[in-house]
């Protein structure tokens, strides 16, 4: 098995704004950590024999700043996971799909914004998951044992439980579930369902057969003749949950065994980095009286609460954005206003 493991770095991360800007996406900073995001997630993937980032054209120049050995696929445009794993699948299948002959070629696609707080479990995960793929022909993905009712994630409800015939223990893909309201999120909770990484597997042969017979289809021909381009002109963006593994019969779910959070938006750093003593989370100069459980966040610049608890208060650049913690996944309705008036 030759394993490649697929970074996507090609989002902005619009609800970390004011951090994240249309010209300083999120996988390029160091939240949570003194390394960037796509620098921490890039060191996960010792356990592949190649690394590949995929990424958008105006970030393609910084890729190799914060991974420098990966090899890096630039898309025509950006247009959501569903074409981005597309292309970058087929780039890898031109890459090194003459290793095939010799070994079973797999891809691993993880996005650049996850918080794993111990790479070894992930990586046994990992490899499990690519043997499975490898050995099974499923597409598969990767649930996460969620801890809490949590409305900002997309759940995995499991089947039938399966043994690869390597002896890798996997489930039949019952179902997707979308992002849930607070009631059916405690329910899922309730009935054992996985939250949906957005972590993937998959051998080449089988990702573009399955998106041949889907909305993507356009531009897995336009691919085979070489027109990428016209490729990405001819699809709409959709996510590769949507236009992809829903639509399979014999997708797989292999359990991570790992402690896993999604650092998409500002309420995940109560979950990932220390507290004082008054439950804030604080990444630069501060000063609070009588103020908990916030979140606090600058670049240069010093921010002072009084009396206020729950929000989250972020200052980068000329920007201040303040909102309660609960109401964080909130932000990416802002920044649609905000892109709407060219002032993103």
């Amino acid at each position: 098995m030759h394993v490649v493991a697929l970074v996507l770095a090609g989002g902005i991360g619009s609800r970390l704004y004011p951090a994240s800007r249309g010209d300083r996406p999120k996988q390029f900073l160091p939240i949570g950590g003194e390394e960037s995001l796509l620098t921490r997630t890039a060191n996960r993937a010792g356990f592949a024999d190649e690394l590949v980032v995929a990424t958008r054209p105006t970030f393609a120049d910084d890729v190799s700043k914060h991974a420098p050995d990966a090899a890096v696929i630039v898309e025509p445009a950006g247009k959501d996971t569903g074409p981005a794993l597309t292309y970058a699948t087929h780039k890898i299948r031109e890459l090194y799909g003459d290793l095939q002959d010799k070994e079973q070629l797999v891809v691993v696609a993880m996005p650049s914004d996850h918080h794993v707080a111990d790479p070894q479990p992930f990586r046994e995960t990992m490899v499990r998951g690519a043997r499975v793929a490898g050995e099974t022909g499923r597409l598969v993905t990767f649930g996460v044992d969620p801890d809490r009712p949590d409305t900002g994630y997309g759940y995995i409800e499991a089947g039938t439980e399966q043994v690869s015939p390597g002896g890798d223990s996997f489930a039949d893909l019952a179902q997707f579930h979308e992002k849930p309201d607070a009631e059916t999120a405690r329910e899922y909770v309730d009935a054992g369902y996985y939250w949906n990484s957005g972590i993937f597997a998959w051998t080449p042969e089988a990702f573009l057969a399955a998106a041949a017979d889907s909305p993507l289809s356009p531009l897995v021909e336009h691919l085979e003749t070489g027109d990428p381009a016209a490729g990405f002109d001819a699809v709409e963006p959709v996510s590769v949950d949507y236009a992809v593994l829903e639509r399979v019969d014999d997708a797989a779910v292999v359990p991570a065994a790992f402690d896993w959070d999604d650092l998409g938006s500002w309420d995940a750093l109560d979950r990932v980095l220390p507290q004082d003593e008054d439950g804030n989370v604080v990444l630069g100069d501060h000063m609070a009286v009588d103020a908990q459980n916030n979140v606090v966040a600058s670049d240069d610049k010093h921010v002072s609460l009084v009396g206020v608890s729950g929000l989250a208060v972020v200052a980068y650049d000329d920007r201040v954005l303040v909102v309660p913690k609960d109401e964080a996944q909130r932000v990416r309705d802002l920044v649609a206003l905000l892109r709407e008036e060219n002032a993103f």
